[in-house]
């Protein structure tokens, strides 16, 4: 079945990255993508930052990597790399052009990531313990498709407001789910670093797929948490809402203003506009948020673990994706998500 028979879209993309060391770490393991599928082009370039809509869509992808030494930065390239290739080999080979079978392979692209870097972490000992988030983003006619493992975000920011379409998967957004503490605590708590998944230390992970119906004048951000840790996402809105400003200059915006608040962690963020006749516009009564996409043949996936990131500097460590290396630290996190499970 092909749904997507394509002339020409008139859904015109346009987008930029950028990533930045921050103040306090040594070198920079986070790693972004863009990239049109349609035409196997992922860069930067002027024909990639601005482009239409092809029929096999678009891709955006950060990772944020953890680990030591340089393993950080091997996993994050990793999974970029992995995630645009396995849709170059498959889904660009598919005879069903379909949302369904889209949302199948983004899906499938990061649990193959998630199998290649802990398959490479086996094999070189040297990074053990390697590990990454991974926001995946990908485009197909007005909708996107979200596959995220770990606490890099993304935003929809629509007609002045920042509405957050990811889920961290951490444990404060587990106690934050089960009433136990409010989203403001949690931003202060100090184990805020711990996530409950990422790609790399386990053989399997749990995919989070989710879904967003696209407006004319949408721009989606992709941020790892060195920025969503900085600032707000109404502090992003409105610096991505700047109409005097091309993509450029808010990328740069949003990461000057994460150093200006110390800068304690890389900072990587992708802006992408969507504009052109084929989308619809924006709507109050609309459902827009955190939305599962279904798969018709969904695969049962290990629960998520907690993982821990060392407290960031600035003590001069890199993030450490370790299950609770300490008997103390093992039971704290142990309790809380226990105990936060139990009041669910």
């Amino acid at each position: 079945m092909r749904l997507f028979t394509h002339k020409g879209s008139g859904i015109r993309i346009a987008v930029f990255g950028k990533t930045d060391v921050g103040r306090t770490r040594e070198h920079n393991e986070d790693c972004f993508l863009v990239a049109d599928l349609t035409r196997r082009k992922a860069s930067l370039q002027p024909d990639v930052r601005e482009h239409e809509l092809g029929a096999k869509g678009s891709l955006f992808v950060v990772a944020d990597g953890m680990g030591g030494a340089a393993a950080g930065e091997v996993a994050s390239q990793m999974a970029t790399e992995t995630v645009y290739q396995h849709l170059l080999d498959h889904w660009l080979t598919d005879d069903e052009n379909t949302p369904q079978q889209f949302a199948y392979r983004l899906k499938e692209a990061v649990e193959t990531a998630n199998a290649r870097i802990h398959t490479h972490a086996k094999e070189h000992p040297e990074l053990r313990g390697m590990g990454t988030t991974t926001t995946a983003v990908g485009v197909l006619g007005d909708h996107l498709y979200l596959a995220q493992v770990g606490d890099s975000r993304a935003y929809l920011i629509r007609e002045g407001e920042a509405i957050q379409l990811t889920k961290d998967q951490s444990l404060m957004q587990r106690l934050v789910d089960a009433g136990e503490i409010t989203e403001e605590e949690a931003e202060k708590s100090e184990r805020r670093n711990i996530i409950l998944q990422a790609l790399g230390p386990d053989a399997k992970v749990r995919v989070d797929l989710t879904n967003q119906q696209l407006r004319r004048g949408d721009a989606v951000v992709l941020c790892s948490d060195g920025l969503s840790g900085q600032l707000t996402r109404e502090e992003v809105a409105t610096l991505v809402e700047q109409a005097d400003k091309d993509l450029i200059a808010q990328c740069s915006e949003l990461i000057d203003r994460a150093n200006e608040r110390g800068g304690p962690d890389n900072i990587t963020v992708v802006i992408v506009r969507f504009d052109g006749p084929q989308l619809r516009d924006p709507s109050s009564k609309e459902d827009v948020g955190h939305k599962v996409f279904p798969l018709l043949d969904p695969e049962a996936d290990t629960e998520p673990v907690p993982i821990y990131r060392d407290s960031p500097p600035p003590l001069p460590q890199n993030k450490m994706p370790l299950v609770l290396a300490s008997a103390l630290a093992a039971g704290l996190v142990a309790a809380a998500l226990l105990f936060a499970m139990s009041g669910a």
